[in-house]
């Protein structure tokens, strides 16, 4: 990574949640080349390219940690599942966004996940202000927000779904330490 400071590996009773590794890459590619997982984000394409995993991987390893940075969701026993990261948002806060393959849906995995992290953002990474949202059509991802603290800021804006092709209604919150 860029910064000095390494991601760290956060772990939960059912979860590891480390960093992205280049044989991530078969696996992310596989579970995230779905319409149902990519047109819920803002940025996966649908068809996912190839070669566009090491590239996330890549970039992700040399990005700055003090202001962005990807976890690995690692489903003990099951392997990799999902990626959560920190990017920085419009305001320049950062924003929270995540993704899980299908096979691990309706578990509460990404509610372990995201609780993990938000404990680890406050705690260890020292930020007081993150951001996130979810498309409207998407209510499931607004219920794992909610559940580890997230709180609607009453704004819905317009943000582009590459996999849509065009602009979804999102309901935006934000997380305070």
């Amino acid at each position: 990574m860029a910064d000095a400071t390494p991601w760290p590996t956060l772990q939960t009773s059912r979860l590891a949640l480390r960093a992205l590794s280049f044989e991530d890459a078969p696996c992310l590619t596989r579970l995230v080349n779905d319409a149902e997982i990519a047109r819920m984000t803002t940025s996966i394409p649908h068809r996912f390219p190839d070669g566009a995993a090491e590239d996330f991987i890549e970039r992700m390893a040399n990005c700055d940690a003090r202001r962005e940075g990807v976890f690995a969701v690692e489903v003990r026993d099951r392997g990799f599942a999902g990626v959560l990261g920190f990017h920085p948002g419009i305001s320049g806060a950062p924003e929270i966004g995540y993704w899980l393959g299908r096979p691990y849906w309706g578990q509460g995995y990404m509610t372990e996940a995201v609780g993990a992290a938000m404990t680890w953002a406050g705690d260890g990474w020292g930020k007081r202000y993150v951001l996130s949202g979810h498309f409207t059509d998407n209510p499931a991802s607004g219920q794992v927000l909610i559940k580890t603290g997230f709180l609607y800021t009453g704004d819905v804006l317009p943000r582009y779904s590459a996999a849509r092709g065009q602009e979804a209604a999102t309901r935006m919150m934000v997380w305070l330490a």
